[in-house]
């Protein structure tokens, strides 16, 4: 498949889904409260009840998944000295698109005090699907910020393969106005002879990318490194920033590895119920 193609592919007058969520903490008596939120189309948040003072948040896109042409976008913002973790009610699917690029973007502001976890869960990507994924973050100078971003290549339990397709990648990270993080993960055309290679995926069709922005980020390193042990997992860690990239032959052996990291750099904490293996 030409990738190419299936992005400037006219969409016509075939129906696409819209929708655009947003919602803004604040602090209030001791704990998180609600302070806006807005929902529009196909982009819905709920928030589950919660006993430790702290705010969680489920992203729902009702359209049932992504296809070329959809666009959802999703902004956050976490008040001075509020907690909050954010999640979805399920995976990301993203189906075979026959024209134009599926378009998810998110918005992130972490004010002073604040802590935000960006736990959604994973998206899965199908054969000859498009899909152009933006992540933007503004943190204040002594905010805290864990995102955790995992990717499907097929559901190896069904038998699925992407052979070809589109996917863009884009994260960017700023504290007090300065860049301190970017990256960019682009697979295009021939997905199955890219994620092959040794220097890729190696053939595993399951991968995921740990990011933590705070003052505590070296002293997580050793112990993640111990919790990997030897699976196919790396840790580093620059100033403030710990990365931590993880492969697995499956979404399942993925999630596996995700959860004892993701409750250790929330301090023993659980990761959210929707979570649930």
């Amino acid at each position: 498949m030409d990738a190419a193609l299936v992005r400037d592919e006219p969409i016509g007058r075939q129906q696409r889904a819209r929708g655009v969520g947003r919602l803004v903490a604040k602090r209030s008596a001791q704990s998180t409260r609600l302070d806006v939120l807005y929902q529009e189309g196909c982009a819905k948040i709920r928030l589950p009840a919660t006993f430790d003072g702290a705010m969680e948040a489920v992203l729902i896109n009702t359209a049932g998944g992504l296809t070329g042409g959809d666009h959802v976008e999703w902004s956050l913002a976490a008040g001075a000295e509020t907690r909050l973790t954010v999640t979805t009610q399920a995976c990301e699917r993203v189906y075979k698109a026959t024209a134009s690029t599926a378009r998810l973007e998110t918005r992130i502001t972490v004010a002073d005090g604040a802590r935000v976890d960006w736990l959604p869960q994973e998206t899965i990507l199908f054969d000859r699907s498009s899909l152009n994924r933006r992540l933007e973050v503004d943190l204040a100078a002594d905010a805290i910020f864990l995102a955790v971003e995992a990717v499907i290549l097929g559901r190896k339990a069904m038998g699925e393969t992407v052979e070809t397709g589109f996917f863009h990648d884009r994260w960017r990270v700023r504290r007090a106005g300065k860049l301190i993080h970017a990256e960019e993960t682009r697979l295009d055309g021939d997905v199955a002879a890219l994620t092959g290679e040794l220097a890729t995926l190696r053939g595993a069709r399951a991968f995921a990318t740990v990011l933590l922005c705070g003052p505590d980020a070296e002293g997580h390193v050793e112990p993640l490194r111990r919790l990997i042990g030897a699976g196919a997992a790396g840790v580093s860690q620059w100033q403030d920033k710990l990365v931590a990239r993880v492969v697995a032959d499956d979404g399942f052996s993925l999630r596996k590895m995700l959860i004892p990291i993701i409750s250790h750099l929330r301090k023993g904490a659980s990761v959210p119920k929707l979570w649930s293996l």
